[in-house]
């Protein structure tokens, strides 16, 4: 929307003025100066001054000519995608996956940080502060160019008030998170929840894209859903939803506050860890316990066997008891589930059509751990278009 100068507040008509170029040039690259003026009802003055300022800020650039249309060429104009950078984070376990981005959203560099055990909170903020200098070093970014950082954290965390609710893994409980991280940083911080970034992520770039609605499925350390309903990610009341961990799957012992839900208790990597321990199976904490469970079962490997076959069970139970609520289009499947096999994916797609009476396409997710730093670089250009920061920041 443009804004006259002939009404209100003066340097806001000029910043919402700067943002309709500035939105032009992002939906339609290479515009001269004459078509932008045409297209955001702005004089060819007014387009030429904003046009002069942001030039010598680098947010637009000149890229050659266009063809003539009675007079001189006009010179065309791109926004420089490249003249700041935004950072996503995703924890998950004991892992920290980081990237910097363009502001198109194209990631320039990328590292990955091994948490030491125990993980607590101080820990992962010591590492997100640590980390954020090495990639901002290996990308040649200075602080200043950052407009800001997505953190994917595991729990319940609540955007607006940048707190984490619910978070066993880390220990936090109803702390404003967001707000540490921004004082450590010294960054502007979008929170949400690690499963919600990875699912954002493959919906915009992986096996999700074109389709309405979608649920993504990740086992880790715990296990979660993000659910995409009508191209839109559904949060829920409280910003629990996709909170299947607490499904009353498998074995359940009761449970205190702060701790795992039943489901993931039972069939999280950490869940399933312990079933193959309690059966006397030799298993490689540093290895995919999934694919262990494979070899070992394709070896002759009783125990090994019942373990796969109740692990199967277990994970096409939450699937059910999601997708005969939600009915989406696609599953995606993420986390420990990317090593299954075309045997298992066929044993939890026959259990599935037991079960219930629509099964989704079910996919392995393409993105990977580039999934929830994709998401979490798309959430910071969603919420922090640069185009609304103050002229000449």
């Amino acid at each position: 929307m443009v804004i006259r100068g002939r009404t209100g507040n003066t340097k806001f008509v000029k910043q919402m003025n700067r943002e309709g170029i500035l939105h032009q040039l992002r939906q339609e690259p290479r515009l001269s100066r004459a078509e932008l003026a045409a297209k955001t009802n702005l004089s060819r003055p007014c387009v030429s001054a904003l046009v002069e300022e942001m030039i010598q800020e680098g947010l637009i650039r000149e890229v050659g000519t266009g063809e003539s249309k009675g007079g001189r060429r006009p010179i065309l104009l791109e926004y420089n995608v490249q003249a700041y950078a935004v950072v996503g984070a995703v924890f998950e376990g004991s892992d920290l996956e980081m990237a910097v981005a363009d502001m198109k959203g194209e990631l320039i560099a990328q590292r990955h940080t091994r948490l030491k055990q125990p993980v607590d909170g101080d820990s992962a903020l010591k590492a997100l502060e640590e980390t954020l200098a090495r990639l901002l070093a290996a990308g040649g970014i200075d602080r200043d160019r950052v407009v800001g950082i997505g953190v994917g954290l595991p729990g319940i965390t609540q955007r607006r008030s940048g707190t984490v609710s619910h978070a066993p893994s880390t220990g936090w409980m109803d702390l404003p998170v967001g707000r540490e991280i921004e004082e450590r940083l010294r960054l502007p911080v979008v929170l949400d929840n690690d499963v919600n970034m990875m699912t954002q992520g493959e919906f915009f770039g992986g096996a999700g894209a074109g389709v309405s609605s979608l649920v993504y499925m990740y086992v880790g350390t715990g296990i979660g859903a993000g659910i995409i309903l009508d191209k839109q990610l559904y949060r829920g009341s409280r910003e629990a939803s996709g909170e299947i961990g607490y499904m009353r799957i498998g074995d359940s012992p009761a449970r205190r506050k702060g701790e795992f839900g039943v489901f993931e208790k039972n069939f999280s990597v950490t869940g399933i860890h312990g079933k193959a321990q309690a059966l006397g199976l030799v298993v490689d904490p540093e290895e995919s316990i999934l694919r262990q469970l494979i070899r070992l079962s394709g070896e002759g490997s009783g125990p090994a066997e019942v373990l796969l076959n109740e692990v199967y069970h277990g994970w096409a139970s939450g699937i059910a008891n999601t997708v005969s609520v939600l009915d989406p289009e696609m599953l995606v499947l993420s986390g420990e589930m990317l090593h299954l096999d075309e045997s298992g994916l066929n044993r939890i797609r026959e259990l599935l059509l037991e079960w219930v009476p629509v099964v989704p396409d079910i996919r392995l997710a393409e993105l990977r751990e580039r999934a929830g730093l994709m998401g979490a670089v798309h959430s910071v250009l969603e919420a922090h278009s640069f185009a609304s920061m103050p002229a000449g920041s």
